[in-house]
């Protein structure tokens, strides 16, 4: 008998709006989990080449927290391509000022580098407060 391989059609593809309470969570287990939703590997219709993934939103993103001395070891770089363009920043900084880049970025670094994951990281949607302005998508909550 021979049996085909279900291979995921665009028209086929269901998404779902997922909330994450970010509040006390580590910075990097947070960030695979968002990243695995993202990418639909969750469902049992992930395909590798398509975007069948959930949207995510994030709340409390000022609320993280990270082990050890990342707070002011953890440094985020930025190079304007001029001489002394160089700017960096602390993760208290950053945290301080932008905590919805901090997430952003993490979750940036676990996705592919190529359109595909562009896409992906468009369905993100992180806050820093408890409040978001999706609630007419009806996310519901990850089970931890």
């Amino acid at each position: 008998m021979i049996t085909k391989t279900y291979v995921t059609k665009a028209s086929d593809i269901q998404r779902d709006w997922v909330v994450v309470d970010a509040a006390g969570q580590s910075l990097g287990r947070l960030a695979t989990k968002i990243a695995t939703i993202l990418r639909g590997k969750h469902k049992p219709t992930y395909t590798p080449s398509l975007d069948t993934g959930d949207f995510v939103v994030v709340i409390n993103a000022e609320k993280i927290t990270v082990t050890g001395s990342k707070l002011t070891e953890k440094v985020y770089t930025v190079y304007s391509g001029y001489p002394g363009g160089l700017t960096t920043t602390s993760l208290r900084d950053q945290l301080n000022k932008h905590p919805d880049r901090v997430i952003t970025h993490a979750v940036k670094g676990m996705l592919p580098h190529n359109r595909l994951g562009r896409a992906l990281l468009k369905k993100l949607k992180v806050y820093a407060g408890p409040n978001h302005p999706h609630a007419a998508q009806k996310p519901q909550a990850l089970t931890p």
